[in-house]
């Protein structure tokens, strides 16, 4: 294996000949470090992409007990607090290893030591570090997108949607916004809002469909005191509150003939008078407009304005449903297990790979919104660090025992258990795989190929760059 692809093991020990025999236990699968002293030991973990700790207790300038040993212990994890110690000791009494552990150690194992058990300790740790690093970056990923609009996946159906809308967010252009129901049309005019020079103005939302036929009107334009009967003041509509931002109306398809005909002017004249009324008012605003409806058909059978349509179709961005991309799948289950173990004061669980297999051959008729309700319920009804297929409803589990394997998507992999166990972590580590092969094939991409620039891309040195494109048999 090329020794930038491999896991840095760092051991430390006063003895050369314990050094040395690690070092031959562990060079074949790691890059192995050595160190003799505190000083050469954290000068290493500040400068070097170390994965594993093996540090001796007993170390000079004071063998006559552990506070040397524990001092590297405490040093290390405060540099990196991810980073797995494995603490060698030749004391066998309880107050050692209570003090050890109370101090963060990842384990410990006494002298003289069995090298095979050695090799496991080191494997378990070097694993579990990266999928604490992994877990962390997938994180932060998550986070920034949430921070462009709630914009989570990075599948190739939803990155060209996501493409068009960058596109078209440096304009002013009026965007009409299609999909099935629950596929994030909302989150994607709050995207492309976040990412336009009208982020520092408003981002104002109006679901056409959820309010009565009578109040729309006010709603939209705003009202005089004494427009109508209970208009006791002044009151602004959505149009004015988004002067210099965004307005998203939601359910455009739902507007009356006599509202469209009302919008249609404002969209022509950007002018409108609050109702009761005679002072127009100009707008600078951008209008996104979304619907679940088929639009082209409900103007060929006279029930939407053909020139409205045209009006606001200038820009069209269609969001897949989420059954067209499943990659995306269980990196949306990890964000909104994280999103409901907080909302409900719970620890963020892990899945098993059953539970992601059956996510994966369900069809999702209402898409994001009801994945969020899943997993919410899921969170909710266990008191579980680790959810299974259990935990879901039974209309998921059957409708994914009927299409396993028959016309579940081909391009998902199904994940297999061995003997029938698997760690329940797998499930989430693959999620979090499929999402770094995503951010590093597009760096790259984007990069035309060149190794050096998609590393200072992804924030990341260009060495783990090297390791990432290996594990993850990243092409180029």
């Amino acid at each position: 294996m090329p020794e930038e692809s491999k896991q840095t093991v760092l051991v430390v020990d006063d003895h050369e000949a314990v050094r040395k025999q690690l070092y031959w236990a562990l060079e074949e699968k790691y890059r192995v470090l050595q160190a003799d002293s505190r000083r050469q030991a954290l000068a290493m973990i500040e400068t070097e992409p170390i994965d594993v700790v093996l540090c001796d207790l007993r170390m000079p300038p004071v063998e006559s007990d552990i506070s040397e040993g524990l001092a590297i212990l405490e040093a290390a994890r405060k540099l990196n607090p991810l980073l797995p110690v494995i603490v060698i000791t030749g004391d066998e009494d309880r107050e050692t290893a209570l003090k050890v552990v109370q101090r963060g150690a990842y384990d410990l194992f006494h002298k003289p030591f069995k090298i095979d058990e050695v090799e496991i300790i080191v494997r378990r740790a070097a694993n579990h570090y990266s999928l604490e690093q992994d877990n962390l970056n997938l994180r932060k990923e998550l986070g920034k997108a949430g921070w462009q609009g709630g914009i989570v996946g990075s599948s190739p159906a939803l990155r060209r949607v996501t493409d068009q809308a960058r596109s078209v967010a440096v304009t002013s252009a009026t965007v009409l916004i299609t999909g099935e129901s629950g596929t994030g049309k909302e989150m994607l005019a709050q995207f492309i809002h976040n990412i336009s020079p009208r982020a520092r103005s408003s981002f104002v939302a109006c679901n056409i469909a959820a309010l009565p036929e009578s109040l729309i009107e006010s709603e939209l334009f705003g009202h005089e005191k004494g427009a109508f009967t209970g208009a006791n003041t002044r009151r602004q509509g959505r149009f004015e509150l988004a002067d210099g931002g965004t307005l998203f109306l939601d359910e455009i398809g739902e507007l009356s003939p006599a509202m469209q005909v009302k919008l249609l002017r404002v969209l022509q004249e950007r002018q409108f008078e609050r109702l009761g009324g005679k002072q127009p008012i100009s707008v600078d605003i951008r209008v996104i407009a979304a619907t679940n409806r088929d639009l082209e058909q409900m103007v060929e059978a006279n029930q939407f304005r053909q020139d409205l349509y045209y009006r606001l179709n200038v820009v069209n961005l269609e969001l897949p449903p989420l059954r067209e991309r499943p990659d995306d799948i269980p990196i949306l289950a990890t964000h909104f297990a994280a999103k409901s173990a907080a909302k409900h004061n719970r620890t963020t669980p892990t899945f098993t790979p059953t539970l992601v297999n059956s996510l994966l051959a369900y069809r999702w008729p209402g898409n994001i919104r009801e994945l969020e309700n899943v997993i919410e319920r899921a969170v909710v009804i266990s008191d579980s660090t680790v959810l299974d297929e259990r935990f879901l409803p039974e209309k998921v589990i059957s409708q994914a025992n009927g299409v396993q394997n028959t016309s579940a998507p081909s391009a998902v992999p199904q994940l297999e258990l061995q003997d029938g166990l698997l760690p329940p972590e797998l499930s989430f580590e693959t999620a979090i795989q499929n999402f770094k092969r995503q951010l590093v094939r597009q760096a790259l991409r984007e990069c035309n190929g060149l190794r050096t620039e998609a590393a200072h891309r992804l924030k990341i040195s260009r060495q783990y760059l090297h390791r990432l494109i290996n594990e993850l048999n990243v092409e180029g």
